[in-house]
């Protein structure tokens, strides 16, 4: 397919995404967003992610990042989108940068990684360590938000999944990046973000690690289904070369069918019933609690999981014409893995957050 050749989405498929307002699905509405329910958001993802997910992702991130712009302070929502609020945020939220304070705000430098669909980003928002004012201080991990000008693109995506997001890194020289335009992870934890003060909105009191890795979890969930349906397809008209029997009469077939089916139904269902429930809490001005919160963040790791493994028996039961390049279910396993790779989606490492709050330990990662 094309995205794939070009290794970032066509022009095309961007200018479609933001004539029909894709983009804007959770940006505020004071910005010409539409402040959706989330759970709306990420159907829309799964529904293109079934067809491309390359697509899918670049949809699902830079969608997501129009929401956690809105959790910055104004001035900086003003400076990205003050004169145009089409304009697109990419990021690289491992803290690989090094920071160094200055005044009025910071020193950044370094290399970022993976900023999906930076090709057609002004902007960019990069994660890293402020250096602590005194030794006693906890680490200060924030993001910053940087202009095109202050950072180049490097041309590194050859890869061989999710191959069409254009997921290249962003190097950084050096740049100033003052204080208003930075937004630290413990104020997303704790929910004291300070772009409350204009977009105040149910929408933008979730928390930011649940919104964050659920858009992911929708792409991996939306090529599962799109797995789902051309296996289905394939396997209604597809005979076995050894003994001329129809696929579709093979019982052992119905079993790989129903199990994958099974898998990623229960993954989607469950992540757009928790951000239902995270939405009935805030709208009517609860919080959502930290045990719930580790919950939610442990479904979305696993929706992944179960849709990777849904895809896996799906591709393993396609046979040998599975592996052609013009077969989508290939296509399917290769970009569902690379999901699965990307660090929010590592579900050894998000079942800790899960079980430490059963067992009523303090947390000690604050993604959640």
């Amino acid at each position: 397919m094309r995205a794939e050749q070009l290794r970032r989405l066509p022009d095309e498929t961007f200018k479609d995404f933001q004539a029909a307002g894709l983009f804007r699905c959770i940006q505020p509405k004071r910005y010409e967003g539409f402040e959706l329910d989330p759970g709306t958001f990420y159907r829309a993802v799964m529904e293109v992610a079934a067809v491309c997910g390359s697509s899918g992702w670049v949809l699902a991130v830079l969608g997501v990042h129009n929401w956690h712009l809105a959790l910055f302070p104004p001035q900086a929502q003003e400076d990205v989108w003050g004169e145009d609020t089409s304009i697109q945020v990419s990021t690289g939220l491992s803290p690989t940068g090094i920071v160094e304070r200055a005044d009025g705000g910071f020193r950044v430098r370094g290399r970022w990684s993976f900023s999906s669909g930076c090709d057609y980003c002004h902007w960019a928002v990069i994660a890293g360590v402020v250096p602590p004012s005194h030794a006693s201080d906890p680490p200060d991990v924030r993001t910053f938000l940087i202009p095109r000008r202050d950072y180049r693109i490097e041309d590194n995506w050859h890869v061989m999944g999710l191959c069409g997001t254009g997921s290249k890194d962003l190097v950084v020289a050096e740049a100033f990046v003052p204080e208003y335009r930075t937004h630290a992870y413990l104020d997303a934890f704790l929910l004291k973000n300070p772009g409350a003060a204009v977009n105040d909105g149910p929408l933008y009191r979730l928390p930011f690690g649940l919104v964050f890795a659920n858009a992911l979890t929708a792409s991996a969930v939306g090529v599962a289904l799109g797995a789902l349906a051309t296996f289905r397809e394939q396997s209604s008209t597809r005979v076995n070369v050894r003994d001329n029997t129809r696929v579709a009469e093979d019982p052992f077939i119905h079993l790989r069918l129903a199990d994958s089916a099974a898998e990623v139904d229960a993954a989607r269902d469950r992540i757009l019933s928790n951000f239902a429930e995270m939405m009935r809490l805030v709208s009517a001005g609860n919080e959502i609690p930290l045990t719930q919160r580790a919950r939610y963040r442990w479904d979305a790791a696993k929706a992944v999981d179960w849709s990777m493994r849904s895809v896996d028996r799906l591709f393993e039961a396609s046979g040998g014409r599975g592996v052609f390049l013009d077969n989508p279910i290939q296509r399917a396993w290769r970009d569902v893995h690379a999901m699965r790779a990307h660090v929010a989606n590592n579900p050894e490492k998000i079942a800790s957050v899960f079980g430490r709050s059963e067992f009523g330990l303090p947390p000690v990662d604050i993604r959640f």
